[in-house]
């Protein structure tokens, strides 16, 4: 009796001892199986997360959410960025031109980084919406003129770089210079010198004078007093792509058909796939014309007088399949003209006066060298002599032997018959010695 007594006395103290010890060995368990707390997160390692479908890397870094689309060769802002960034990194790419409501979107942005892009352009209108913003990089790009009124939709900004901007120091700056010197502005182009006038360069916008920048003329001529009675004259602008039509279905399409129209517009949207710039007035197409409209892949220009291509106008077009230069002036292609066009599979180029003389050889040679092209109307239609022929023809004739009614007249001094019958004789005599068989009869 005292035995099971004993056993059962000892059972209860091992369970007793087993109960103390379990929240510790869970605890340990738990240590061991998770870490210590906290040990496997650090507050200051940014968290990335990759959004599908966007080229460029969007995370989130002290609970602040940022895009990363540095050195991606971007021309403009692209649809499908989250609308709640704080931070957008978009430097070292190819913007040109920054257009009005570019960021409208992105309403929470506190910093934008648009240095070392080739930027020479701001519309007024290019950074509203964003009333929150705070910081805001220019630096390096190609900008010679700004007002004011850019920054009217920025009032928080507080550090604003825009030195390695080459700037043209004239009256056209002076509201900007005004709001850079304001006291309160200690941050704001701090660094920004002028490059032009030579009188003025290298001079700091912040130490400008007002009347260093423009005379009492100047400022009338900018800034003209209005009109008391009757209605401004209307300006038609040479070259507005807003007078056009913009189509989405099939494709992007811009069409400018038949606007008298004398230049190529300027503010063509960046993914427009067809361009249509038939029956204008452009007679004459000038560098980096298209520059911007990288998605191009059918551009037309027939029926517009166009009597000169510049060897840089078609720079950028590297996706264009199609381009009609139909019934317009053109005579031959400079050198280099077509050379950016790597991927071209129509060309058109009837009712053009094409001139057949050496200028013509670049055009026909390219479109032998690249075989792949389908083109069509390139025929001779001066001078007379030609008139008709295939471009093809007469560059082959031009290396042909001359004939001899066309052989130009020599002094009777020199007559190139007789020359060419004495080098006949010699040639026969020659080769008769050669020819020769010596006999020995041997008695």
């Amino acid at each position: 009796m005292r035995v099971i007594t004993v056993l059962i006395l000892l059972c209860f103290c091992q369970a007793a001892e087993s109960r103390k010890a379990s929240p510790g060995g869970l605890r340990s368990r738990a240590h061991q199986r998770h870490g210590p707390a906290g040990g496997g997160r650090r507050g200051s390692n940014p968290v990335k997360r990759y959004a599908p479908g966007l080229p460029c890397d969007v995370y989130t870094y002290l609970h602040e959410k940022y895009l990363d689309c540095q050195e991606r060769k971007l021309v403009y802002v692209l649809p499908d960025w989250p609308q709640d960034l704080l931070h957008m990194l978009l430097a070292r790419n190819k913007i040109r031109v920054l257009k009005n409501n570019m960021f409208s979107k992105f309403t929470k942005l506190k910093s934008l980084d648009l240095q070392q892009n080739e930027i020479s352009k701001i519309e007024s209108e290019a950074f509203f919406g964003l009333n929150k913003l705070t910081t805001l990089l220019l630096q390096h790009n190609q900008i010679k003129v700004l007002t004011e009124e850019v920054f009217i939709y920025t009032p928080l900004l507080s550090y604003l770089r825009l030195y390695d901007n080459p700037w043209r120091c004239t009256c056209e700056i002076e509201t900007l210079v005004s709001m850079l010197q304001i006291p309160r502005n200690r941050n704001l182009g701090n660094y920004a010198k002028c490059e032009r006038p030579s009188k003025l360069k290298n001079k700091k916008l912040l130490q400008l004078k007002s009347e260093e920048l423009c005379s009492e003329e100047e400022k009338e001529q900018l800034d003209p007093r209005p009109q008391v009675s009757g209605r401004p004259p209307v300006i038609r602008p040479e070259a507005d792509s807003t007078l056009c039509h913009n189509y989405v279905f099939p494709i992007q399409t811009l069409d400018c058909k038949r606007k008298e129209l004398k230049k190529v517009p300027k503010n063509i949207p960046p993914d427009i796939v067809k361009l249509d710039l038939s029956y204008n007035k452009i007679n004459q197409l000038r560098p980096k014309e298209f520059e911007d409209v990288h998605e191009l892949k059918k551009l037309n220009l027939s029926s517009n007088g166009i009597e000169f291509i510049d060897p840089a106008a078609f720079l950028g077009l590297t996706h264009l399949e199609e381009l009609d230069l139909s019934n317009n002036s053109l005579k031959n292609f400079d050198y280099g003209v077509l050379e950016d066009l790597y991927f071209l599979k129509l060309l058109w180029l009837r009712d053009n006066p094409w001139k057949c003389d050496y200028n013509i050889h670049y055009l026909y040679y390219w479109l032998k060298h690249h075989y792949n092209v389908h083109y069509s109307g390139l025929e001779c239609k001066m001078p007379e002599e030609y008139k008709g022929w295939s471009v093809a023809k007469y560059v082959r004739s031009y290396y042909e032997e001359c004939p001899k009614d066309k052989l130009p007249a020599y002094p009777d001094t020199f007559d190139q018959d007789t020359e060419d019958d004495e080098w006949e004789k010699v040639h026969r005599d020659h080769t008769a010695k050669k020819q020769s068989v010596r006999i020995t009869i041997v008695g």
